[in-house]
């Protein structure tokens, strides 16, 4: 009668302490310039080494520009940062992939891809959407810097186990809609606090019929309805994505690995906390109007009203569109975009890249749109090329640019100015996210494309 969260935190509990809390043993540990600093010199205060190196990797990806890479950082800030992670990696003897080399990128987008993440692991990491692992039958949330030294100290963290949740999304999704519009849809529907206090698992018809890409997409922004991770359940299209990736297992250990692996799942009989049921019939493409993500509506509905019976969901609704320029019941479609930003550890692989491009293929950018489009490693920057989505794009009148976080918040040079509309692949909306005043509506690869080429937000299906 166990669910599948309980199978992996269960297996990790080294000891339950009174008050629920238990200290959970991390099989793996992912860093990057942003959170770490203060971990390291904790430990350098206290004389402690790192505990377990081979379980701890390192990216820089927050404040790396995605222009030059090959130069070095010009802010100073995001060069300090960049250059301290170099350096406590390197007097640590823990494994980094330095900016400009092969396996370089977003910490959550390089973890799979390199086969680091693996079915049936813990996985923390100094950021909220770690949670993105999950998509590979993980528990994998974020923690915080004073947690970041725990793990690495000791390989375990404290932490008390959160309640489970079962979100059962069935049938065939329309035409042009995509992964990111499942999330965004399902955020709207239960809100941004309808995952409070719970564990994910995303099931269902649809979800067993996404690839691996596009489930990471929904784990990662599981955490912005307030849940403290999301997870699929491993299965075969897991063990055909992760076969002959780099660190994955291989020859006997990897049928043993499989094997392992298919037994990770929910039981049949398996009792969840809370379970919700989504129709995939329902989703239609999405577009957030608001200052979080649970502002969302399909992008030819109308801005909604505020819950009048709500005081404070009310005053909150009009000082998000107060910061947007919007007004309740207007038509998102038609509406001015001046950015559109491809990307992030939520929509920066290699399918959203060729999703975007086959949108674009044979139309051109739309005059006064600025459009980024960032893969989320150097792994995807280089299928880019190989499979000729560059040129496509450069025909178009778009540019690859290099990886990064990029635009997905305001940390690097890659800042969308005040008081501009931005469409962004990415996972938060909120206030001054993506630069001060910057005013960001979220959406898939397909919405943003239609935004790229005709420079207003437009349904991708009347392309």
């Amino acid at each position: 009668m166990n669910t599948l969260f309980d199978k992996i935190w269960d297996a990790h509990t080294v000891k339950v302490l009174d008050g629920n809390s238990c200290v959970l043993y991390i099989d793996r540990q992912y860093i990057h310039e942003v959170t770490s600093p203060q971990a390291f010199a904790g430990l350098r205060s206290r004389g402690i080494d790192v505990f377990r190196l081979h379980q701890v990797t390192a990216s820089p990806d927050h404040n790396i520009p995605t222009r030059n890479q090959h130069l070095p950082i010009r802010d100073t800030q995001s060069a300090t940062q960049v250059a301290t992670l170099e350096r406590n990696c390197a007097e640590n003897g823990i494994t980094i992939f330095p900016i400009n080399t092969k396996n370089n990128g977003i910490i959550h987008v390089i973890g799979p891809q390199t086969g680091l993440t693996q079915p049936g692991m813990t996985i923390v990491c100094g950021d909220s959407h770690t949670s993105t692992h999950g998509a590979l039958g993980c528990v994998a949330f974020g923690i915080g810097t004073s947690e970041v030294e725990m793990a690495l100290a000791s390989q375990c963290i404290l932490q008390a186990k959160p309640k489970s949740m079962r979100i059962n999304v069935e049938g065939e999704l329309k035409q042009g809609v995509c992964s990111k519009d499942i999330i965004l849809h399902i955020i709207a529907k239960l809100g941004t606090g309808g995952g409070t206090g719970y564990f994910v698992e995303f099931a269902g018809s649809t979800i067993r019929s996404l690839s691996i890409e596009a489930r990471m997409t929904i784990c990662n922004m599981s955490i912005e309805m307030g849940a403290r991770g999301g997870m699929i359940a491993p299965d075969q299209v897991t063990f055909d994505y992760l076969k002959d990736r780099e660190f994955a297992p291989k020859g006997k250990e990897w049928d043993e690995a499989v094997a392992r692996w298919s037994l990770l799942r929910s039981d049949d009989d398996a009792v969840f906390d809370k379970e919700v049921t989504i129709d995939a019939a329902d989703i239609e493409p999405m577009i957030t109007y608001g200052t979080n993500p649970g502002m969302g509506i399909a992008v030819s509905d109308v801005i909604p009203k505020a819950d009048d019976g709500d005081v404070a969901a009310k005053t909150s609704h009009k000082k998000a569109l107060a910061y947007m320029g919007f007004t309740e019941g207007e038509k998102m479609e038609g509406k001015r975009v001046d950015y559109v930003f491809v990307g992030s550890c939520t929509n920066g692989r290699i399918e959203d890249l060729r999703a975007f491009t086959q949108a674009v293929r044979g139309r051109k950018k739309a005059e006064g749109v600025t459009v980024w489009i960032v893969p989320g490693s150097k792994e995807v920057e280089r299928m880019a090329i190989e499979e000729g989505l560059q040129e496509i794009l450069r025909e178009a009148g778009f540019e690859l640019r290099q990886p990064g976080c990029s635009a997905c918040l305001a940390m690097n040079e890659d800042k969308i100015p005040a008081g501009k509309y931005c469409i962004a692949t990415s996972n938060r909306n909120f206030e001054g996210r993506q630069g001060q005043g910057a005013r960001t509506m979220l959406a898939g690869p397909l919405v943003a494309a239609a935004a790229a080429v005709t420079g207003v937000v437009t349904d991708p299906r009347k392309l």
